[in-house]
């Protein structure tokens, strides 16, 4: 997967079934408004995408799902239970397919592409829900100053480590010099959700 949403049931060894994970999909894209603005917004970027982008898969890495320019975006259903995790996922993802559409040209396997692109992990763990109070709670995370932009920084550094590409010191660098302009952009959104 070149991209990965991290997911917080990390604990859980056993998730849920494909045919669950695909049935809290289905409910995700016609229910939940952010992942219905994200798609819609990807369609009127010029990148529509179809029912069949969308697809359950067992992981091997511990992740709520993954964006496969080429084939579209995966929900790890192993690493998944509950519909908040999907929802949160299939909008970090769909932030990663309008990012990408946004940017047609990089290369995710290139670390000096991944570098130079390493806003979209920032942007999504922004504004996907990824760092919402309440998960962070539940992840042992309390902070009381500034904790969501911890854990964007934190999720961005999770993210970009799994590209076998470039090294965790490269990354916090890539990170501290794109934060500001990264972090406060908040396309397709006129603000944070």
């Amino acid at each position: 997967m070149e991209e990965a949403a991290a997911s917080s049931n990390f604990g859980s060894s056993t998730g849920t079934t494909p045919e669950h994970c695909q049935q809290m999909i289905n409910r995700s894209l016609s229910r939940n408004s952010t992942v219905k603005f994200v798609r819609e917004a990807l369609t009127e970027a010029g990148c529509p995408v179809a029912d069949k982008f969308f697809k359950p898969e067992r992981c091997s890495i511990q992740a709520g799902g993954g964006f496969k320019q080429d084939e579209g975006i995966v929900i790890c259903s192993n690493n998944v239970t509950h519909q908040d995790e999907v929802d949160v996922a299939l909008t970090h993802e769909l932030l990663h397919a309008y990012d990408h559409c946004r940017a047609v040209n990089s290369n995710w396997t290139n670390c000096e592409h991944h570098a130079c692109m390493q806003f979209i992990q920032i942007r999504a763990a922004n504004l996907s829900g990824d760092c919402a109070w309440k998960r962070e709670l539940l992840r042992g995370n309390t902070n009381l100053q500034k904790q969501h932009q911890i854990c964007v920084r934190r999720r961005a550094l999770i993210s970009v480590s799994l590209n076998p590409h470039c090294s965790m010191h490269r990354s916090m660098a890539v990170i501290d010099r794109v934060w500001k302009t990264c972090y406060n952009d908040t396309q397709p959104f006129d603000r944070t959700p």
